[in-house]
């Protein structure tokens, strides 16, 4: 099991906390057009730099020079060890099983020159900011893809804080793709969204969150999603996804719980 912590240390001002890059590089350029005040030190990436996409180099170069930490994605740890798909444990022949073929193969093939720099990612990032103790992860403390939901029982959350085995005022987790907030007991258990593809909620636009000494707020990215999606159509990655970065839902929902379908 990866162990891989970074400790940032203390830091003051607004911070840039998002996830899910997705290779939507027209997203990521939007996102840091969009905050270019928070400095670069300010900035913390969830991972799954590169899916579903057309861009997985050119996005993960850009997110890697601008921000300070970026998370081990299960993306990022299957492209490093050369597995055959991404590692969110789809079950076989559902819809998001057979789209993660083609995606991932994509990505495989251009993110070769990183492979080495993102095998050095972190799998959790420690800071301290507005005298609260956090960490930014993945999916999960036990297992990075897992899928943690705002409509989880609050054991389900527990047990993963339990398993930090320190004391944390704030989580800050992604993977799902669903920005929300949930407290739990002294913990406030933030999912940053991803600014790859939309929340599933019919509009276009993504999700990143803003920390100031005010909390924690969620924002809105728009970007020129048209773009992204005929960069999608040009490099023949047409299983869905593509429609969803217009339509803003998402071509399957056989991950999300019954709760959250439409």
């Amino acid at each position: 099991m990866r162990t891989r912590d970074l400790d940032l240390g203390d830091l003051s001002g607004d911070l840039l906390l998002f996830g899910g890059p997705y290779s939507n590089l027209q997203a990521t350029q939007a996102l840091f057009d969009q905050t270019r005040h928070i400095r670069r030190e300010n900035r913390i990436c969830t991972g799954d730099l590169a899916a579903y996409c057309a861009d997985p180099l050119e996005t993960a170069e850009l997110v890697l020079r601008e921000t300070a930490a970026v998370v081990a994605g299960n993306c990022e740890i299957q492209l490093t060890e050369g597995a055959q798909d991404c590692g969110c444990g789809f079950e076989e022949g559902t819809a998001c099983d057979l789209a993660s073929g083609a995606w991932f193969a994509h990505a495989s093939a251009k993110m070769a020159p990183l492979r080495s720099q993102l095998s050095d990612l972190p799998d959790k990032v420690f800071f301290r900011h507005s005298g609260l103790r956090c960490v930014a992860l993945h999916g999960g403390v036990s297992d990075v893809a897992r899928f943690i939901w705002e409509t989880d029982e609050d054991n389900v959350f527990q047990s993963e804080i339990n398993q930090l085995g320190c004391d944390i005022d704030v989580v800050v987790a992604g993977h799902s793709g669903v920005t929300f907030q949930r407290q739990i007991g002294n913990t406030l258990w933030v999912n940053a969204g991803v600014i790859g593809m939309p929340p599933h909620d019919g509009a276009p636009e993504t999700r990143f969150v803003i920390a100031s000494n005010c909390g924690f707020t969620v924002h809105r990215l728009t970007y020129d999603f048209e773009q992204a999606a005929a960069r999608m159509e040009a490099t023949g990655l047409v299983q869905g996804y593509e429609t969803g970065l217009r339509t803003g839902f998402w071509p399957s929902e056989d991950v999300l719980p019954q709760a959250l379908r439409r």
